[in-house]
């Protein structure tokens, strides 16, 4: 049993030989049948005459400078020279009512001042007779070709040394210093016046006796306390009692002794 299908012909062309010779030619135009109608068909685009039609439209549009439709220029409008400048406007008529400005142009009648004419050759000469005359030039030859070149210039002649003012010192480099001067003894009196305003007092005579016995009532007083402590100082208390007196009496007589010692006190401003 022979099968047709997609590749029934392939299977024939195989088999075809052992098929007897007889039914051979009616396979072969089966077969030939069968291929026809499993053939598929082509596919074709639904905008195909629409693209044919556009392409036949616009065929052969440009093929002329520019598009076929533009009007050609006429052989009169050729570019003539300085067309292309800009123009001013035209000059608009006087307006009835409207009166132009007087014109600066003297008129017909106008007679003007007639002035003394000058004899510039005449007044030139005058100049030059009685005009200095100008001082040579230095010069300074240094080859014996004759090259020379102006000493002024170059610097080997005394311009400068023979000036009036030279060596005067310039304003305001004297300003300058006076301004410094002016600053510095102003500096110099704020000095002062903050040592005066942190000077030492000087004690007066009345003020140290006063305060002598001020030293020597309060040494007094914490002596009568001092000599009215217990013997026996078995506690902790009255130890720290006994020395807290101690030390009050040492530094009320090194100050009773500096006092007396000394006979001018001088009090720092703190």
């Amino acid at each position: 049993m022979i099968k047709f299908g997609v590749f029934s012909d392939i299977l024939l062309v195989h088999n075809l030989h052992s098929i007897p010779s007889v039914h051979r030619n009616y396979i072969t135009s089966l077969l030939f049948a069968l291929r026809t109608t499993q053939q598929l068909k082509r596919y074709v685009s639904k905008y195909s005459e629409l693209v044919r039609r556009e392409a036949e439209k616009n065929k052969s549009q440009w093929k002329t400078m520019g598009p076929a439709k533009v009007a050609v220029p006429s052989p009169n409008d050729f570019l003539q020279k300085r067309s292309k400048e800009p123009k001013l406007a035209p000059k608009k008529k006087e307006q009835e009512g409207e009166k132009l400005l007087p014109l600066s142009v003297p008129g017909r009648t106008y007679h003007p001042v007639i002035r003394i004419k000058k004899n510039f050759i005449y007044k030139n000469a005058v100049a030059v007779i009685r005009g200095k005359p100008k001082n040579p030039r230095h010069f300074c030859v240094d080859t014996r070709q004759g090259d020379k070149y102006l000493l002024e210039p170059s610097g080997l002649f005394p311009k400068y040394i023979r000036k009036k003012n030279y060596g005067v010192i310039p304003k305001y480099v004297t300003r300058r210093n006076e301004e410094m001067k002016r600053a510095e003894e102003e500096y110099q009196a704020s000095v002062l016046e903050e040592l005066k305003k942190k000077a030492m007092k000087t004690l007066s005579e009345e003020e140290r006796t006063d305060i002598l016995k001020a030293l020597k009532k309060n040494w007094e007083e914490v002596n009568r306390a001092f000599q009215t402590l217990p013997v026996l100082t078995d506690t902790r208390y009255k130890r720290m009692q006994k020395e807290e007196l101690e030390l009050k009496l040492q530094q009320l007589e090194h100050d009773i002794a500096a006092i007396e010692k000394h006979k001018t006190v001088y009090i720092a401003n703190v």
